[in-house]
């Protein structure tokens, strides 16, 4: 497996790569965000690990890059623990997951373990529910009369219903799913963004919907099954 690993603190970048190095994976050490950019234009990597504070561009600068020219390389992003804005902007922007700083070498490397395995599950391009249909590539949720692109958050969420058809999800599996392990979003996010959810699944005449069962959770089922 080949890395790209963009962090301009030297010291922290060598521990690092030696670590991941030893642990079989091929590395590519960039030290700002030019360099990060230009690496990943030229190479074909299986994961990116950016730190988003960075000299002449930021990681989010450069993820935000890559995702407009097509690139799908697995993201992962490190934040300040303090900085809740770059990690929601981040994975609005297209990131795979989120490590705040500082971190632990085993976190680091279950995080990059799970990234890879997402990679590597198959999963079809086209996810189908009812009447409804969801694009993983263009993040397009579709009727046969209509489509809607949804935002990455949505998207995330209508996403985890459509892999897990027919079972409960608890809002705490949807923070942990959506939003992700370390996230300082409350549950009451979520009943939000399953409102936007029903509303679009409404506007878009879906035979789908998003049933909830108090203290269980939230499951996708067709209407009338």
């Amino acid at each position: 497996m080949k890395l790209l690993y963009a962090e301009d603190e030297e010291e922290m970048s060598e521990a690092v790569c030696d670590i991941l190095t030893y642990h079989k994976y091929m590395v590519d050490a960039v030290y700002d965000g030019q360099e990060a950019l230009d690496y990943a234009r030229a190479e074909n990597y299986d994961g990116i690990i950016l730190d988003v504070m960075m000299p002449k561009k930021s990681g989010l600068e450069v993820l935000k890059t890559l995702r407009s020219e097509g690139n799908r390389t697995p993201v992962l992003l490190l934040t300040a623990k303090s900085e809740v804005e770059d990690r929601i902007e981040g994975l609005d922007l297209g990131a795979d997951d989120y490590l705040p700083k500082p971190f632990v070498m085993g976190e680091l490397l279950a995080r990059i373990r799970a990234m890879l395995r997402r990679r590597e599950d198959f999963t079809p391009d086209i996810l189908t529910c009812g009447n409804i249909s969801l694009n993983m590539s263009s993040f397009e949720l579709s009727t046969p009369q209509e489509t809607v692109t949804l935002p990455k958050l949505e998207y995330r969420l209508m996403e985890a219903f459509m892999l897990n058809q027919g079972m409960y999800l608890s809002a705490d599996q949807l923070l942990e799913k959506v939003w992700g392990y370390e996230t300082d979003a409350e549950v009451g996010t979520v009943w939000v963004y399953i409102s936007n959810l029903r509303k679009k699944l409404a506007g878009l005449s879906a035979n789908v919907e998003i049933q909830a069962k108090r203290n269980i959770g939230y499951r996708l089922e067709v209407s009338g099954d």
